[in-house]
């Protein structure tokens, strides 16, 4: 994996500049790692996976895998309660189509968290852009043979599924936001980054945890 790991990336990159400033905040590193192999073990499509909370997924796209290791790590990760939980992965297609490669989208469970996720992104010079998450999205999820199902593969608003499907494996009601790293490459850089993989979201991340 050269360039499909940012999220793991991210956050080793926000945990190594957060220890060397000495920054005074706890942080819990998990990197949600996988990688696409042909494997006589690998589900296929229409699969039922068992995740680790208990809930059945319908498997709809074999290389919807970023999501699937999310799921069970966002489980661990909730079961720990922390203060705030934040995710960051290179998810869908659907969010580079709806931004670009100059911002990337941010969801999550609390409004005021949002908002504070686009201010840090205006202040630290990467910027996030804010996407809905209602309830009424729930139905492009429904499986009549599982809980889920792992996507849709119409592919309307894929980025707004992929939070509703991540959100299912929270525990304890933790104050989530997802980042969809759709500024993770961007053709000639991005603000004071000048290669075309820019590393968005360590800075972010490092102002978020100032702010916190």
């Amino acid at each position: 994996m050269h360039e499909d790991m940012n999220g793991s990336a991210v956050a080793l990159g926000i945990l190594l500049a957060a220890t060397q400033q000495k920054l005074p905040v706890n942080i819990d590193c998990w990197l949600a790692i996988a990688q696409n192999h042909i494997s006589p073990k690998a589900y296929k499509q229409n699969d039922i996976v068992k995740a680790l909370n208990g809930t059945t997924i319908e498997i709809m796209h074999t290389d919807a895998e970023g999501r699937m290791v999310l799921a069970d790590t966002l489980t661990l990760a909730s079961r720990e309660k922390p203060n705030l939980l934040i995710d960051f992965a290179t998810l869908t297609g659907s969010m580079a189509t709806a931004l670009g490669a100059r911002y990337s989208g941010v969801l999550g469970n609390r409004d005021a968290l949002l908002q504070q996720a686009v201010q840090a992104g205006q202040q630290s010079g990467e910027r996030l852009c804010a996407f809905p998450m209602d309830e009424d999205y729930e139905p492009g999820l429904d499986s009549k043979v599982a809980d889920i199902k792992q996507c849709s593969l119409d592919g309307e608003a894929d980025h707004i599924l992929a939070a509703r499907f991540l959100k299912r494996f929270l525990e304890h009601d933790v104050p989530w936001l997802h980042v969809d790293l759709s500024s993770s490459r961007c053709e000639g850089g991005l603000g004071s980054v000048a290669s075309d993989v820019t590393g968005f979201g360590v800075g972010w991340g490092l102002r978020m945890l100032v702010v916190k």
